[in-house]
Formats: structure tokens, C-alpha cells, sequence
């Protein structure tokens, strides 16, 4: 049976800059992107719900082109294949639960956007970084790559955000803010890689030659927006702790779930 998605460039382009704007920030993009694909009116199938992952490869590329020298270095690519190992057997797992219940549930992105505002809060307000903490991705233990990958699992259910996931658990290990965060940068992409490789392995033959154009436009658009919002978020943990964010998901989890669901 072939599906015909309800999205044009329009559409494409405008879920690509919200994909770019938000994939690395905690707020969670996949959880924006459901939220934005039912204020459009998109219609929910196949194709539409995939291409909420394979726009993500846009956001890949702009990690790869900021930092193609860190995927050089074997001993941090060690630690993002033990960091990796845990996500993609969850992922795996959990896949025909992800894509058949979670990515087209909203009341789930509502409440795992306003549960991990608050959490981001609270720890925040409760976090001390440890001056003497792991600063360099070379010297991140396995171990605390591992955990790492752990706490990104979290974030097949979305609204729960893969980058605050994977940023408060390395905090808390002991993990440098600027270290952690860019560690979740390069963890992203064999994530993101896998994560979009099998779901084009298992829905491809519900594409229409026309859906490409959609995909290319909306990664095109996410890959420019990311590596602005990149430096943004560099720039931004050097000075300020992940407050705004958390007081960002509250509130736009409370305004979708007083005034739109």
C-alpha cells in the first residue's frame, strides 16, 4: 500500500528550521517537530512520520562539517561507539513502539516536554560542576560513555529531548559543560545515522519520487540552521546554566495543553 504525504516545501522547509534550531538545544526537536507537524494540519502517515528522523540528517551533516577533526581522533571515536552501543540496542528494541504509538502522540510530547522542563530546573538549581571534572572527550572514561548512551536512550520517547538527556547525565559523572556538550554533538550522528538509515530500510517503498524534493528541502534547510545554533549553544553554556530552556519547555507544553490539544 503507498502513502501520499500531505506536505509541501513550504511545510518542509519551515519543520527544517525548526529541526536546526532546535536539535541540539534541550528542548527537545523531535517533540517540536510533532507539536508544529499538527499546528500545519500535515497529515499523519508513513512518510510524514519519517520524515520527522531523515530530516535529521541535516543537523548530522552540520555536526560533521563543525567538527570532521574530532571523528579523526580515534580515541574519542572509541567513546562514541561505547556510547553509541547502548542507544541502538534500545532503539532496536523499541522500534515499532516508537514509530507506531510515540512519534504521533502529542499528549506524550506535552507531557515529556513539561516533566523534563521542571527536571531541568531542579538540577540546575542543584548542580555544582566539579572544576576538576573530565574537560577533554579524550579523557571521558568508557564507562561514562556508556552511561552516557544510556541516558540518551531516554529520548526515544519524544519531548524528552536526546541532548538533555545526554548533557545532564554526563554533568552529573563528573563531565566538564563544555565537554558534555560538545560529546552529545558527535554522539548525535551515528545516532541520528542509525535511527534514519533503518527507517528508510523499512518505510522507502512508501516514497513517491515527488517526497524527495520535500526531504532534500527540509535537510537542506535544518543543515544551515544547525550550524548556527551550534555556536550558538557553544557560546551559550561558556556563561549561562539550561534554566531558560526549562522555563521555554513549561511553557510550551502549558500553552499546547491549555489552548491547542
Amino acid at each position: 500500500m503507498r502513502y501520499y504525504a500531505r506536505m509541501n516545501l513550504i511545510e518542509a522547509v519551515l519543520l527544517g528550521v525548526l529541526e536546526g534550531a532546535t536539535e541540539f538545544l534541550p528542548i527537545s526537536s523531535t517533540g517540536h517537530l510533532i507539536l508544529a507537524r499538527h499546528l500545519l494540519g500535515i497529515a499523519e502517515s508513513p512518510f510524514t512520520t519519517s520524515f520527522l528522523i531523515v530530516v535529521q540528517l541535516g543537523a548530522i551533516a552540520a555536526v560533521v562539517v563543525t567538527y570532521w577533526r574530532s571523528f579523526l581522533d580515534i580515541e574519542v571515536m572509541k567513546r562514541l561507539i561505547a556510547a553509541f552501543v547502548p542507544t541502538a540496542v534500545i532503539g532496536f528494541a523499541l522500534y515499532k513502539v516508537i514509530k507506531g504509538y510515540l512519534l504521533d502522540n502529542e499528549l506524550v510530547v506535552v507531557g515529556a516536554l513539561l516533566l523534563g522542563g521542571v527536571l531541568l530546573i531542579v538540577f540546575e538549581l542543584m548542580h555544582k560542576e566539579d572544576e576538576a571534572g573530565t574537560a577533554s572527550l579524550r579523557d571521558i572514561r568508557y564507562r561514562d560513555a556508556v552511561a552516557v548512551g544510556l541516558c540518551q536512550s531516554l529520548a526515544v520517547v519524544p519531548g524528552v529531548s536526546r541532548s538533555a538527556a545526554t548533557i545532564m547525565g554526563g554533568l552529573m559523572l563528573g563531565i566538564r559543560r563544555v565537554a558534555i556538550v560538545e560529546f552529545s554533538f558527535l554522539l548525535a550522528v551515528p545516532t541520528m545515522l542509525a535511527a534514519t538509515g533503518y527507517d528508510l530500510l523499512k518505510t522507502y517503498d512508501t516514497f513517491e519520487a515527488g517526497n524527495l524534493g520535500v526531504i532534500f528541502a527540509g535537510a537542506l534547510t535544518a543543515f544551515v540552521v544547525a550550524l548556527v545554533a551550534i555556536r550558538f549553544l557553544l557560546a551559550f553554556v561558556k556563561k549561562s546554566t539550561f534554566i531558560p530552556f526549562g522555563i521555554y519547555r513549561i511553557a510550551l507544553a502549558s500553552l499546547f495543553l491549555l489552548f491547542i490539544l
